[in-house]
């Protein structure tokens, strides 16, 4: 089936992911025009935009031609409505307060073409809520990119209780147009997937730091170096079945699990780190680390594609 790509794409709302969301578009060579009603972030879109897609072209995750062509159809959008207006997709990609998303989304309702694919950013709201205030329940999902949207390629859908199955597969269809690869959710839950993993990781980790186990730079290394790199190349489950090996994998996982089980009553339950200790270990190096690990995750990628067609 042939894939009709959106004639333009609007971005409402210029932070972090809306930024990641407009770069990774036009990286594609898609129209694209992002929108937000805050001067000073809407300034900084204006050059982080293009910083962001043109470092993907010396990541060598984007041609150069694709990626200026895309570029000089980016637009700052004057208004909601000249954003959003002509746009085959609109992505809605504020802060994650609920009432504010509402009334954003029914604004967008009321200047959307009859046509246009509705999708929320959200890293954790129910579609139901996100959207309780649209009337046209049928277009509109979530799409939950992970930070950078524009390096990492895995994207959460979750539709919901009246999202048609079309507006599924055209959003599918979308994604992987820019290379993501989008996983669908069969049910909403709190946090969806990716959030409550990640979650879950994170709480024990601050847990670690905080009784004095391990600090917070060398435990975010053993992390990284450390299951982050199984999980990267099979996941949880397969890389725990591979553990296996041949023989005994069913009473191997038995064991593992029961061993977990009796350890959880002992888990971290959830606590708040001072962010001064993270300060602290990072201090004057995030653009740094930042650079570093985008570097990283653009090598990693490769790495992985290039394993998957051997």
């Amino acid at each position: 089936m042939t894939t009709t790509l959106p004639r333009k794409v609007a971005v409402i709302g210029a932070g972090d992911i809306g930024c990641g969301w407009a770069a990774l578009c036009a990286s594609a060579g898609w129209p694209v025009t992002i929108y937000d009603t805050n001067a000073r972030a809407a300034e900084r879109a204006f050059h982080e935009v293009p910083r962001r897609a043109r470092a993907l072209v010396a990541l060598d995750r984007a041609t150069q031609g694709i990626v200026e062509r895309g570029l000089l159809e980016y637009r700052q959008g004057r208004s909601l409505l000249q954003a959003v207006q002509d746009a085959d997709w609109v992505i809605e990609a504020i802060s994650e307060d609920l009432h504010a998303k509402q009334k954003l989304l029914e604004s967008i309702e009321g200047v959307a073409g009859e046509g246009a694919l509705l999708s929320t950013s959200s890293s954790g709201l129910a579609p139901h809520d996100v959207f309780g205030r649209v009337r046209r329940l049928d277009r509109c999902l979530v799409a939950h990119p992970l930070n950078p949207p524009e390096l990492i390629p895995l994207v959460e859908l979750v539709p919901g209780p009246h999202t048609s199955p079309g507006t599924i597969t055209r959003a599918q269809e979308y994604l992987r147009q820019l290379g993501r690869i989008p996983t669908v959710l069969k049910k909403a839950v709190p946090g969806y997937v990716v959030g409550r993993i990640a979650a879950a990781v994170w709480r024990e980790c601050i847990d670690l730091v905080l009784q004095g186990v391990m600090s917070v730079d060398d435990l975010d290394r053993a992390v990284s170096l450390g299951p982050a790199l199984g999980w990267a190349a099979a996941g949880p489950h397969l890389t725990y079945h591979l553990g296996a090996g041949p023989e005994g994998v069913r009473g191997f996982l038995q064991h593992l699990l029961a061993t977990f089980e009796e350890r959880w009553s002992q888990l971290a339950t959830w606590h708040k780190l001072e962010p001064q200790l993270i300060e602290q270990a990072y201090k004057g190096k995030v653009d740094f680390l930042r650079d570093a690990r985008d570097r990283r995750l653009s090598a990693m990628l490769r790495a992985l594609e290039q394993a998957r067609t051997t």
